[in-house]
């Protein structure tokens, strides 16, 4: 590729807070993030990260300080999922943690000032009329429901409009596809995962590994595209080669999760997300048309931008 710093902007220094506790007494434990922004910049847009499961606000340092590093404010919260709360099955709280999930983003939503102000002079230097919203695995999940995604219950009838009017673009990474095609044990343990995609409508960037097979699904990688082809919302879609779930390394490269590491594909996943993210939120309206055609044009590239 060209001049690196031409789409996407130099890198800066970034500084980074955690936790930062916002009370939920109705969710058992408070809950904890990570804000990590830019030292310098003014205007600067916000990404809030949901992790996948058995994350935490520790994880996916290759995307949240990437992002940081090139303008972007970033919030991480741990849900109840994590492996660092140990919450079990035997917990009254997990059949509904899909809910919960969703309720920590909203509740990042509704105390941004609180979040911001943990970094000094940080809420005079962000814009919160600026918000997208990103996530791995069923993280992107969680987040295609402040989209418009819903869940449908078991008579097939969608669930709750979860949709916020707040956020105006998403990332979903390896988000898993329709119920229709769950394994009966995923169908019976996992009913939250029957998504229904017609209402996604905000804008949004999906990656996938075309070698994501899922013990979950009875279908081959193309599950993860789901939301691509249903949806009005999912406008793009970023194949990586060779890649599984971990997409190469985005929760991190010393995480047993990631069983395809590879710097280029994260690398690449960096470039594009952030070329997107700059355009959707209105940074550089030509900074995600300049990547797409770098990435056309690049014959050794790890992956393909297809749109529609």
């Amino acid at each position: 590729m060209s001049d690196l710093n031409s789409a996407i902007g130099a890198e800066t220094p970034i500084i980074s807070v955690k936790p930062v506790v916002l009370a939920a007494p109705e969710r058992g434990d408070d809950l904890r993030v990570r804000v990590s922004a830019p030292v310098s910049g003014s205007g600067l847009p916000i990404v809030v990260f949901s992790h996948g499961f058995g994350g935490s606000l520790d994880k996916y340092a290759p995307l949240a300080d990437f992002w940081a590093a090139h303008g972007f404010v970033v919030l991480q919260p741990t849900h109840l999922d994590s492996r660092t709360l140990a919450v079990t099955p035997d917990d009254p709280r997990f059949p509904e943690i899909w809910r919960l999930r969703i309720s920590d983003l909203t509740r990042i939503l509704d105390d941004l000032d609180t979040l911001l102000a943990a970094v000094p002079g940080l809420a005079q230097r962000a814009d919160s009329t600026r918000v997208a919203v990103a996530g791995h695995s069923w993280g992107a999940q969680t987040v295609s429901t402040l989209l418009g995604a819903r869940v449908l219950d078991p008579s097939g009838i969608p669930g709750e409009d979860f949709a916020d009017k707040r956020v105006t673009a998403g990332v979903l990474l390896s988000l898993t596809g329709t119920g229709e095609s769950l394994t009966p044990f995923a169908a019976e343990n996992f009913p939250f995962m029957n998504p229904e995609f017609s209402g996604l409508t905000t804008p949004a960037l999906m990656v996938t590994g075309d070698h994501d097979q899922s013990l979950l699904s009875t279908r081959g990688p193309d599950w993860f595209t789901d939301a691509y082809s249903m949806s009005p919302g999912v406008q793009y879609l970023l194949t990586l080669f060779g890649g599984e779930h971990s997409l190469g390394g985005i929760v991190g490269y010393s995480h047993t999760e990631t069983t395809d590491e590879s710097p280029e594909r994260v690398a690449l996943i960096q470039r594009v997300t952030t070329a997107y993210l700059r355009t959707a939120l209105a940074v550089d309206e030509g900074s995600f048309e300049a990547v797409a055609v770098e990435l056309d044009q690049d014959a050794d590239s790890v992956g393909r931008l297809d749109a529609k």
